[in-house]
């Protein structure tokens, strides 16, 4: 079984112990074997969710960018979806893929399930600034909703890992990390705004 496989049915595994151990702790009388179910199905159902989030994040590619060594065919899944410090540079400057992990200081631990929802439907973080290229939010926006609340609750599911990305270099600065550069487009693939912009 690889890395991934074995990381996956392992949170897969935590998940599920957890939830029977929340309904086996709990004395249901009778009157209260329903309440007893429900809460079983609920539990369930989020197990079934974390997975669905897991398996949308492998095939939509997340792991490419933001698990470390996934660019040079190697992807660490001790270290899944902790970010990576190869740079992105483009005419938006020098850019990372953050740390995905719900570490409470480096990563997106402090931002709640509702955040990170919002964050992929409308490529703004929950502090208002942009996600920069290359992340490919407008496909994630396009999503069902269902599709992007399991990737949410796959995220914040994970195991934390504390490991601080380089911040985002303006345009016009240097890094200081190895980078993927991308050319400044021509006619053809300038966003419409610049090719507007340069019609006479």
């Amino acid at each position: 079984m690889s890395n991934r496989n074995r990381f996956i049915t392992h949170a897969t595994l935590a998940l599920s112990l957890l939830a029977l151990a929340a309904t086996s702790c709990t004395s249901t009388p009778k009157e209260e074997g329903a309440a007893a179910s429900a809460t079983a199905a609920a539990a369930a159902d989020t197990v079934a969710t974390v997975a669905h989030g897991a398996y949308l994040v492998t095939i939509v590619g997340c792991h490419d960018c933001h698990t470390p060594g996934a660019l040079y065919g190697a992807p660490d899944f001790q270290r899944a979806l902790a970010g990576s410090e190869v740079g992105w540079s483009g005419p938006w400057g020098v850019s990372y893929a953050r740390n995905l992990t719900p570490d409470p200081v480096t990563g997106i631990g402090a931002w709640t399930e509702d955040q990170i929802v919002l964050t992929l439907q409308t490529g703004k973080r929950p502090d208002g600034t942009d996600l920069l290229p290359p992340m490919p939010w407008p496909a994630a926006a396009s999503m069902k909703p269902r599709d992007i609340r399991s990737i949410a609750k796959y995220l914040k599911s994970i195991i934390p890992v504390n490991h601080t990305v380089p911040t985002s270099v303006p345009p016009g600065g240097k890094a200081s990390t190895p980078v993927i550069t991308v050319p400044a487009p021509g006619a053809w693939d300038a966003p419409a705004a610049r090719a507007a912009s340069a019609t006479p």
